[in-house]
């Protein structure tokens, strides 16, 4: 958390002023400071992030790749300051019917227990929530914001990161009482694997084995799913061995209902959550920035 003192929106008004007038000394006669104070001010704002923003070895500025980053996120924090002073001075609170299209585990353990909160913080929101695995089109849905995990498809809606959960193979005492606990990944071939009924973006559990090389293993089982949420009830009835986000089976695992496995062997990829939605800034309406910062304030992957 900054320290009080610190004025983070002044920052980035500054250093966006720099970039787009190409200089300190034309930024500071924009804002009525001393050249010294924007290099002074630029330079402090460095040393907090601990990255150079700004290459100075030639007469002309020129943005580092962390630079470029920030400032591009200046420019929508900015926009952001300004939508929400415009709508506090006009009295504008957020209100109207939010729609929420949300995957099934994240809707059920972690979406649908915060919405009393977010209510009560906003009266005049309703909420219509949706869960569903499957990849819906906000707009044909007339959806404004859709929760989703895993890596995002190119496209023109906005994403805002909510956290990632590393992902874990598991499976119930019972069914590796029955069937025995598989050693290395080569085991599996003889376990039941379960799958889920639509298209992932692997086919196949990966694994690296003893070198570091990577290893995918062929998803062979009796059973296919709909969701995650129906995968975890699956794996807990002893069904067989499944792959999933660690925040969605861990209080499992701390309660001995599920076993992880192959742990050793775990590639160490994480699976991102997002909330995607179609524009930004001013363009945003009330509603949605709330529920998208309600989100950032209290989700925990």
């Amino acid at each position: 958390m900054a320290r009080p003192d610190i004025n983070r929106s002044g920052e980035i008004e500054v250093f966006v002023r720099v970039v787009q007038a190409g200089s300190f000394s034309a930024a500071a006669r924009a804002l009525r400071m001393t050249p010294s104070a924007v290099s002074k001010l630029i330079a402090r704002l460095e040393a907090r992030l601990g990255a150079r923003l700004i290459s100075r070895s030639t007469r002309k500025l020129q943005l580092t790749p962390e630079g470029a980053a920030f400032h591009d996120s200046g420019l929508r924090i900015l926009a952001d300051l300004d939508a929400a002073e415009r709508e506090a001075a006009a009295g504008a609170a957020p209100r109207g019917r939010l729609r929420v299209n949300c995957y099934v585990p994240f809707g059920q353990h972690r979406l649908m227990p915060l919405l009393p909160r977010f209510l009560e913080r906003y009266p005049e929101i309703s909420v219509e929530a949706v869960l569903t695995d499957s990849v819906i089109d906000l707009m044909e849905e007339r959806a404004d914001v859709a929760i989703r995990a895993g890596p995002l498809r190119e496209s023109r809606l906005v994403a805002r990161k909510l956290g990632q959960s590393r992902m874990v193979v598991v499976a119930a005492p019972a069914y590796l009482e029955a069937r025995g606990t598989p050693q290395t990944p080569a085991d599996l071939a003889s376990h039941n694997l379960l799958a889920f009924g639509f298209v992932r973006h692997i086919d196949g559990l990966p694994f690296v084995d003893a070198k570091g090389a990577s290893v995918m293993v062929p998803i062979a089982g009796n059973s296919t799913v709909s969701d995650g949420e129906a995968m975890r009830l699956t794996t807990l009835a002893g069904a067989g061995i499944a792959r999933l986000a660690r925040w969605h089976v861990e209080p499992d695992m701390a309660a001995g209902r599920l076993v992880q496995l192959l742990e050793a062997f775990n590639p160490g990829d994480e699976e991102p959550t997002h909330a995607v939605y179609v524009g930004q800034g001013k363009h945003l309406p009330a509603r949605v920035r709330a529920f998208l910062d309600f989100l950032a304030e209290t989700v925990r992957l």
